[in-house]
């Protein structure tokens, strides 16, 4: 087969996360679904139950081993984790080690692939790809969401034999085990290469990409009404994320009553958020502890007049590239990144917003200002963005960089490797 025809390619997806679960993880799987499907590759996903991130598994799904379904003409196969929320290192540990196992189930109800794709954000993900390669003779690539461990200790996870030793050591076999890797973001690499002694020839960066097509761009005025400027950050409210900034920033801005800040979504720092929320006393920014539908994210975001990503600055968080942003620009907004890394050199990439240092919270307030002040350049900043991803990170561009690295990958090991093809299940 020729490079880049990947009409009759099978991938298996592996991904714990999967929509109508929240974050980045979920939504890199599916748009991966999506793309490869959308370049003609039959694709299967292996996730678990809906769960992330408060462990709300839905009654249809509770406690079953297994659940087939179809999703937008990819089949999906659910599998079982427990109804535990993830906070907290031994809960994220005991959900993501129950899909470990539980995954294999879906071995008996696949067609054998070509490719296995683990999508997860940590490296554990891959250890049942490397049974389903045993069994089946095909390729494994892994994706890289966040580094990990060292995302772990960023975000100041206190288990030093796990940060220092165990989780060095499960990474490297993990990268050594995999034909692939697809980070999705340049700052990655590096740590890669120099860390884990990955030869460059097995990395492919591979961004995750937005469904444009969701989100749409025309004025639909502001959500708060006509008179007021929001400023929203929808999503989990995760410890990556500095909201300590955004509250002073708003406090120093409540004067300016037609200036409202929104913090929505929900997560393991939902408590903490409504602590500062109350602790503000100010009128102008309010806490929506709600997880809502992707298409309703999409309605938010584009009913808003700017949007945040208040990043914390810290280590590796600053080396991946939030798929929010994506989601952001396809909405056609301007975007206030709080970051010193690689999301604010990419909105300075893209001319889509404006670049705050982490923490200043009254740089943020004076680039909210400016915004509501100057709302051509808003627009202008905005519409930049939105034609950036129509150019480059769509959902089917998504797909054909990866089916072109698998093809790669697969005409390295020889063609004629790769397993006989079965007509049925």
């Amino acid at each position: 087969m020729a490079l880049g025809e990947a009409t009759d390619m099978r991938v298996v997806i592996i991904s714990q996360y999967f929509p109508p679960d929240m974050g980045g993880g979920a939504t890199r799987a599916q748009n991966a679904a999506r793309g490869l499907t959308s370049v003609g590759c039959d694709v299967t996903v292996v996730a678990a139950v809906p769960h992330y991130p408060r462990g709300d598994i839905p009654k249809r799904y509770r406690w079953k081993p297994l659940v087939i379904e179809n999703h937008d003409g990819i089949t999906l196969i659910r599998t079982f984790v427990p109804p535990v929320s993830s906070q907290g290192l031994l809960r994220r540990i005991i959900l993501f080690l129950s899909f470990v196992f539980s995954s294999l189930l879906a071995l008996f109800y696949i067609r054998r692939p070509d490719v296995v794709w683990t999508a997860n954000p940590n490296v554990i993900s891959v250890f049942p790809g490397v049974v389903y390669r045993k069994l089946f003779g095909c390729l494994l690539v892994q994706n890289v969401d966040d580094l990990w461990p060292e995302a772990l200790a960023d975000l100041g996870t206190k288990n030093g034999v796990l940060i220092d030793s165990i989780g060095p050591a499960v990474a490297q076999m993990a990268y050594s085990l995999v034909d692939g890797i697809t980070p999705i973001s340049e700052g990655y690499v590096s740590t890669l290469t120099d860390k884990y002694h990955v030869p460059p020839q097995k990395i492919r960066v591979v961004k995750a990409g937005v469904d444009i097509d969701r989100f749409c761009c025309h004025d639909e005025g502001t959500a708060g009404g006509a008179d007021l400027f929001r400023v929203l950050y929808i999503g989990a409210f995760s410890p990556a994320y500095n909201f300590e900034q955004v509250f002073e920033a708003a406090r120093q801005l409540s004067a300016h009553e037609d200036i409202v800040f929104t913090v929505q979504g929900g997560g393991e720092e939902a408590a903490r958020l409504r602590r500062l929320e109350e602790q503000a006393g100010v009128a102008n920014i309010h806490v929506v502890e709600k997880i809502v539908s992707r298409e309703e994210v999409a309605r938010e975001l584009v009913g808003a007049d700017a949007l945040l990503l208040p990043l914390c600055g810290v280590g590796s968080i600053e080396m991946g590239i939030s798929s929010k942003l994506y989601e952001y620009q396809a909405a056609g907004k301007p975007i206030l990144c709080c970051s010193s890394g690689q999301p604010g050199a990419y909105v300075l990439e893209s001319r889509s917003g404006i670049v705050i240092e982490p923490g200043n919270a009254k740089a943020l307030a004076e680039a909210v200002l400016f915004l509501k002040q100057n709302p051509e350049r808003a627009r202008q900043l905005g519409e930049n963005g939105r034609r950036y991803v129509e150019e480059h990170l769509t959902v089917d561009a998504i797909g054909r960089q990866l089916a072109e690295f698998f093809e790669w990958l697969d005409s390295r090991r020889g063609g004629n490797k790769r397993p006989e093809r079965r007509t049925s299940r």
